[in-house]
């Protein structure tokens, strides 16, 4: 399974801290899948492909969490999203991360939403 960061946000990272490159990404997309999206976040996508915008707090202690719903109306499809990439635009752009859903099948036509604070990314810190 290829969960995690993708390799365009380590690159980034890693050049900002190492090469005195600027970084930042001004709005942050969801994008469900219905299985491991893989390294390019581009495997299983869901039948719903609108990728809706996401707000996150302040990171601490190495998390990162939503602060707001992410939500579609009137979603496309049955399906059971299990999995999420997150990307730095709303139809193309760079992959940035990936990580899984615990949540509800919908049907065609539902609100489907991922609830502030179940949306989170973690990186390993030293202790």
């Amino acid at each position: 399974m290829a969960h995690g960061i993708g390799a365009y946000l380590g690159n980034a990272w890693l050049n900002a801290l190492g090469n005195n490159t600027s970084f930042a990404v001004a709005q942050v997309y969801v994008k469900l899948h219905v299985g491991d999206p893989g390294a390019n976040g581009t495997a299983n996508p869901a039948t719903e492909t609108t990728r809706k915008a996401a707000s996150f707090g302040v990171a601490s202690a190495g998390v990162l969490t939503s602060d707001d719903d992410v939500t579609w109306t009137n979603i496309a499809g049955s399906q059971d999203a299990n999995h999420f990439t997150a990307w730095d635009s709303l139809t193309t752009g760079n992959f940035l991360f990936s990580g899984t859903i615990t949540a509800n099948p919908y049907d065609a036509g539902d609100t489907y939403a991922i609830d502030a604070g179940n949306l989170t990314a973690t990186l390993t810190l030293a202790s």
